[in-house]
């Protein structure tokens, strides 16, 4: 049998990103990371594109923390990387390290999931689901929607990667049928170029003006260079249709780059808090609606 190629291994975090702007309010969350660590700790999916950045848990555990108290971030969501594939351990574990007070995760499932399966993963406070429309994985819309009411009956809910401009006018209509919360990576991850009345975009603002949607507003470094301010008018539309499904991210430590840079999470965070400023609003992006739809107390 032939050597397995060597895989790409992904960029380093910034180690020191940049302070905020202003001190966050208390129980703000980053909706939106990921946990990695070598395949001594946790096995790597034989699927993947990329191995993480070198270091075990307890190394990537301390960075964490650091991303977290620089930028005065209090709660967090673990989103769990297809670099695992279905094996959630690394995002259990994560979340069980941290504890209720500051966490909760987002599995990887396979259309076929077994009842126990979901029963464990509530019960460990995992409480959704991930379904990658845009690069594929383990989990299909099919089995999204046949799998849905399951969900529902334990509390858990559907996080979705896609693009509004390919895919959204499509799922639209199942999406707002589904019995449990939807929430869209990455503000959709749209073709900034197209506007904000671009069909597809306009249908993401339509469903989270009529709250039949959550978007986080992450991911802009994928969508466009420094200081992503391109992102701008995307982001306030969403804001301005409904603020009480928007949720704020990091996306850290920023996995599968492709062309995009590596950004300072901070900076990321600074051209938010611009947007925002010192308002209600800012308190309710960072510190209720998490708390809603994640269950913090």
């Amino acid at each position: 049998m032939p050597p397995k190629p060597l895989l790409p291994r992904a960029q380093m975090p910034v180690s020191a990103p940049e302070r905020p702007m202003f001190d966050l309010p208390k129980g703000a969350c980053d909706a939106h990371v990921h946990m990695v660590a070598g395949p001594e700790d946790f096995p790597l999916w034989d699927g993947r594109v990329e191995d993480p950045a070198g270091g075990d848990f307890d190394t990537w555990l301390d960075r964490f923390a650091k991303h977290q108290a620089v930028l005065g971030l209090e709660r967090a969501v673990i989103v769990h990387s297809i670099l695992y594939g279905a094996d959630n351990s690394v995002t259990v574990e994560t979340v069980r390290r941290l504890g209720p007070d500051v966490a909760r995760g987002i599995g990887l499932v396979r259309d076929d999931v077994d009842d126990a399966t979901l029963d464990r993963l509530a019960t460990q406070n995992i409480v959704g689901v991930r379904l990658n429309y845009v690069h594929g994985g383990v989990l299909s819309w099919e089995g999204v929607k046949a799998m849905a009411p399951r969900l529902a009956e334990r509390g858990m809910h559907v996080q979705m990667l896609l693009n509004t401009h390919r895919h959204l006018e499509d799922l639209a209509g199942d999406m707002a049928r589904l019995p449990v919360p939807v929430v869209l990576d990455h503000f959709g991850w749209p073709d900034l170029s197209l506007g904000v009345d671009e069909p597809g975009f306009a249908a993401l603002k339509r469903l989270v003006g009529d709250g039949q949607v959550w978007v986080k507003l992450s991911g802009t470094y994928r969508l466009c260079r420094a200081p992503y301010d391109q992102a701008d008018e995307a982001i306030l539309s969403l804001i301005q249709a409904n603020a009480e499904r928007c949720l704020w991210a990091s996306d850290w430590p920023h996995l599968m780059l492709a062309d995009a840079d590596l950004p300072d999470a901070g900076q990321l965070l600074n051209r938010f808090l611009k947007l925002v400023g010192q308002s209600r609003t800012l308190s309710r992006i960072l510190v209720d609606n998490p708390a809603r739809l994640y269950g913090f107390v």
